[in-house]
Parts: structure tokens; sequence; C-alpha cells
């Protein structure tokens, strides 16, 4: 199948029909892209770098919002305690933001759909473990399990580098969320190994690893996708509330999580805008996520629209 015929195929299906008729979803993939696209493009995008040490003004800390009194046209959003411009310090952040949350969830499915095929497919002892193991973790609540593992991961390496510090923050994340691939893909595989195809399969001799990734996996991957883009938002969400404890991005790479932490110690000051407008752009992100993973939640399951 050429790329044009799986192009046209796309826009005559119910999928694209399904988005094209829903206000809500266009309005969120809209805010979706124009926030992933500042975020990508900032060096470019952004008017100031806010953290470069050397363009900073001292002079021009605490500056409100462009359009109040004593504001300065050049910070649209005015400016934090360091004088560094929010606009541009909200596009920095949400990036380091989208870049952890985009991480950490495609490594909780690689983890979560492996174990999930395996468990469903082979079913016995193997499926009893992996299934005990995931009681364990869910009956924990996320962050409280993300706390621990970054607590240890920071207690083991103290002195820990930049990237290092991030790998250990995509770790707490990833190992509090695998879990929910595992069981959706889990039952899933339970169902289709007991069809037609995969017995035929097994009849004549099949591979089980290619039954699995051959035949099983394509047919289970439609929950997984709906799963993936809610959890990008929720993998922000954690990130943001590990940096407000002061546990997540680290000081010299700021998400939006550190920018509100940061502000807030100015807000009963007057100074609103340094924590109100990245909490505002991390609710514009999780929000337009969460709206588009429940629209594709009902645009791949006809019985929903």
């Amino acid at each position: 199948m050429t790329t044009t015929t799986a192009l046209k195929r796309f826009f005559e299906g119910d999928v694209w029909y399904s988005f094209r008729t829903s206000p809500v979803a266009i309005l969120a993939a809209i805010i979706a892209f124009v926030c992933i696209f500042a975020a990508v493009f900032a060096d470019w995008v952004a008017p100031h770098n806010p953290f470069d040490l050397a363009t900073l003004e001292l002079g021009d800390a605490r500056l409100p919002p462009a359009w109040m009194e004593e504001g300065n046209p050049k910070y649209l959003l005015g400016t934090d305690g360091q004088g560094r411009d929010i606009l541009s310090a909200l596009m920095y952040g949400a990036r380091i933001s989208l870049f952890v949350g985009f991480a950490s969830v495609l490594l909780s499915m690689l983890i979560g759909v492996s174990l999930g095929l395996l468990a469903g497919f082979f079913g016995g002892r193997l499926d009893a473990v992996l299934m005990r193991i995931c009681d364990v973790m869910l009956s924990f609540p996320a962050i409280l399990i993300a706390l621990l593992i970054d607590g240890v991961g920071r207690a083991m390496f103290p002195d820990a580098h930049e990237a290092l510090a991030f790998t250990v923050l995509i770790l707490a994340i990833t190992l509090t969320k695998w879990v929910d691939y595992a069981r959706t893909v889990r039952g899933s595989t339970m169902v289709e190994r007991n069809k037609d195809y995969v017995q035929a399969a097994r009849v004549i001799g099949v591979n089980p690893l290619r039954i699995m990734t051959r035949h099983v996996l394509p047919n289970v991957t439609g929950p997984v996708l709906v799963l993936s883009t809610i959890q990008v938002a929720q993998a922000i969400i954690i990130e943001a509330t590990l940096s407000f404890l002061g546990v997540g991005a680290p000081p010299t790479s700021p998400s939006l999580g550190t920018l509100i932490r940061v502000g807030n110690d100015f807000l009963f000051s007057g100074e609103w805008w340094i924590t109100v407008f990245p909490g505002i752009m991390l609710v514009l992100i999780a929000l337009s996520v969460n709206l588009l993973g429940d629209w594709l939640r009902d645009a791949l399951n006809p019985r929903l629209r």
C-alpha cells in the first residue's frame, strides 16, 4: 500500500470524520499543537533566552505583565525575581516537561506491553507473579511511588549530573505507569489468544514470539494508543508535582513545576504572574492532551460514539 493510498483511506475513514466533526477535539488539538510547537522550537520562537545569565538584568526583576501599570512591552507576561522573561521561561520549561512526559510514557509502554503480552499469552505462574506485582504497585498512590524511587535514586547518586538526574526522574515516573499497560494488554491478549487465527498459527507450528508480535500485538494496540495519550498528561502532572516538591527537574533546567514552585514564593507579595502563568500553561497542556485522549477512545470504539 502506497503512502498516498494510506492517507486517502485515513481521510475517508471514521477516525478522521470523528475528528473533524468534534469541535472539542479540534480545539484541543490546536492548543496542544501550539504548546508543543512553542516548546520544541523555543530557541527560535521565544523572545529571550531566560537561562542565559549574560542577558539577565536584575533591574527588570518582578516586572508585571505588559498590559499592567509599570509593565514593559519587552516582557509580555512580566519577569520573575531574577529578571527572566516569563513567556520565554514557559516555552523552555514546557519543553522539559513534555520531554519527560513523552519519554516516560514510551518507556512505560515498552515495559508494560511486553510484560502484558507475555502474561496474557502464556498465563500460568508467569501471569500470576506479574499480576501480583501489579496489584502491589496499584495499592500505593503513583506520586508516592515516584517520590520513593526518585529519593532512592538521588541517595544513590548524590552528585549526579543533569543527564543522570533526568534519567532518575523518567524512571521514577515509568515505574509507576507500566502497570496500566501491562493489565490492559494482558486482558486483550487473553481474549485474542483463544481466537481461531491464533489457534491456526499454533497448529502450523509458528513460533510463539512471532505469534505475539505479528498477530496478537497489532490487535491490542487500540487500547494502548488511547491509554498512552491520556498518560502523557498524567506523566506531565507527576513531573510537575515532583518538581514543585523540589525533587524533580534540576534547578539548572527548570520545568513548569519548578517555575510554579519558584513563583509560589512571590505569590503573596503581589507578583502573582510568576506562578499563575506557568500554572495556566501546565493546565492547558494537560487538559488538551486529556481531551484528545477522550476523543480518541470514542473514535476507536464505535459503541461509544
